[in-house]
């Protein structure tokens, strides 16, 4: 036993690495897991357990997106600056390269910083031997970033950096617009609130954040929408914890008021999680709906439960599958239902950059499938004079104009009503929202009434 002691006496301590360090490697994972094993960055937030300040976890957050964003073109650099590609065991360095350009090149960190903790976190990730080349390579890119930007800028991956299939959809759906929607979509999002009225007044709660230092103002034509002139963190939001007030999109903040669900009604929020659009439906009819809010990821419907209950709202939250309902919350017809369905999220880009790289030209199909079969599913469910609001954020027509007109023409009992707004862009049978600078994200919406036998 004293010998073993003695051993472990005498036993090196570990390399102490910079501070810095952890959050570029924790970085550098998620990119791979994006990248090599296809995981969402949604998916990965859920589930990660690394520890760290919230100083730490939002670096993480914008190294990962910034570098998703600009993926191509730190891709071209990269290529430029390696003599060879790296083995495939070297993914995670691979993806710790791409996350030391976008410092250097796209962020205000300091160069010093920027390459000395990038490559010590080449030894937080098991590869020391990696040190040397990391080093090399973001010096070599300081030194030549002028002329590096000129030679990778004349390719049109550098240019636009969306994959070439889904930039040929967007050019064949919107011919006049498509530039203008990657450029929005290639930017930073901008961060809208949701004031709960039943909680405070929109102009109580815009004093409350002037009073707070944080500039915003008004959203024209949504009563309770507030724009935040720079984004700022969850916990920095008066009175959220108290219910005040919710963090929604401007474009997804229309849904409860076309839906305009009347107190009294049965309403069916059919795909809720993760609950903001349930919680706007309630806090605009004063949270005296009879509405169930289903989906059939249990681990995001608890997320509904816990939105609810912060906001002061009561809904019967239940799991269920739309697509084939069953059970008790089916017994009785609804006067209303949302069905927002899962789709390819090509309008909400900007906040989940991911997305450009995860999806597949045959992902389309199978969500077009998917949207149909719900939506049969639950128009089953709508009583005769009730009304369906079919809701994407994608900004594809396959998924919205396309899907809804193939929907009337096999129901004659189905029609669209006139959306009451001016919002978007009329794309009979509904309205198209492109995301905006300074502005909401993508969505498209159809609101269709059954009529009465």
């Amino acid at each position: 036993m004293e010998r073993v002691l003695t051993e472990r006496r005498h036993r090196p301590p570990p390399i102490a690495v910079s501070p810095g360090a952890e959050p570029r490697a924790a970085a550098a994972r998620a990119l791979q897991s994006v990248l090599e094993h296809g995981q969402s960055l949604a998916r990965l937030r859920q589930t990660d357990t690394t520890p760290g300040s919230a100083a730490d976890q939002a670096l993480v957050q914008e190294m990962v997106y910034g570098t998703l964003r600009l993926l191509p073109r730190l891709q071209l650099i990269a290529g430029c600056l390696l003599e060879r590609p790296l083995k495939p065991r070297d993914g995670d360095i691979q993806a710790l390269i791409l996350i030391g350009l976008y410092q250097l090149g796209f962020m205000h960190t300091p160069p010093h910083a920027a390459v000395s903790a990038t490559v010590e976190a080449s030894r937080v990730l098991g590869k020391p031997r990696m040190a040397s080349l990391v080093n090399a390579l973001l010096r070599r890119f300081q030194r030549e970033y002028e002329a590096l930007l000129r030679q990778i800028d004349t390719q049109p991956e550098s240019r636009w950096l969306y994959p070439d299939w889904l930039l040929e959809r967007l050019r064949n759906d919107w011919p006049d617009d498509w530039e203008s929607i990657v450029r929005a979509s290639n930017e930073r999002a901008p961060m809208a609130l949701r004031v709960n009225p039943l909680r405070v007044t929109r102009a109580d709660y815009l004093g409350q954040l002037k009073a707070a230092g944080i500039g915003a103002h008004a959203i024209a034509g949504l009563e309770t929408g507030i724009l935040l002139d720079q984004p700022r963190p969850m916990r920095e939001l008066p009175g959220f914890d108290d219910g005040w007030v919710s963090i929604q999109d401007s474009g997804a903040q229309l849904a409860a008021r076309l839906l305009d669900a009347q107190p009294g009604e049965r309403v069916l929020d059919a795909c809720a999680a993760p609950g903001n659009k349930t919680a706007a439906i309630l806090e605009r009819a004063g949270n005296a709906l009879d509405l169930v809010a289903i989906d059939n990821d249990a681990a995001r419907l608890a997320r509904v439960g816990t939105t609810l209950d912060r906001l002061g709202l009561s809904a019967q939250v239940r799991v269920g599958d739309a697509s084939a309902p069953h059970g008790d919350w089916t017994a009785r017809p609804f006067d209303c239902i949302l069905l927002d369905v899962p789709c390819s999220a090509t309008g909400v880009i900007r906040r989940h950059p991911d997305i450009k790289w995860l999806r597949r030209p045959d992902d389309i199909g199978a969500l077009v499938a998917t949207q149909s079969r719900l939506l049969e599913a639950v128009w089953s469910l709508l009583r005769p004079g009730g009304r369906l609001l079919y809701s994407t954020c994608s900004l594809l027509a396959a998924e919205n104009e396309c899907q809804v007109e193939t929907f009337l023409a096999r129901h004659p009992e189905a029609h669209a009503l006139e959306l009451a707004t001016d919002w978007g862009c009329p794309r009979p049978p509904g309205r198209q929202l492109l995301p905006t600078a300074r502005g909401h994200d993508g969505f498209f919406y159809a609101l269709l009434a059954k009529d009465t036998p």
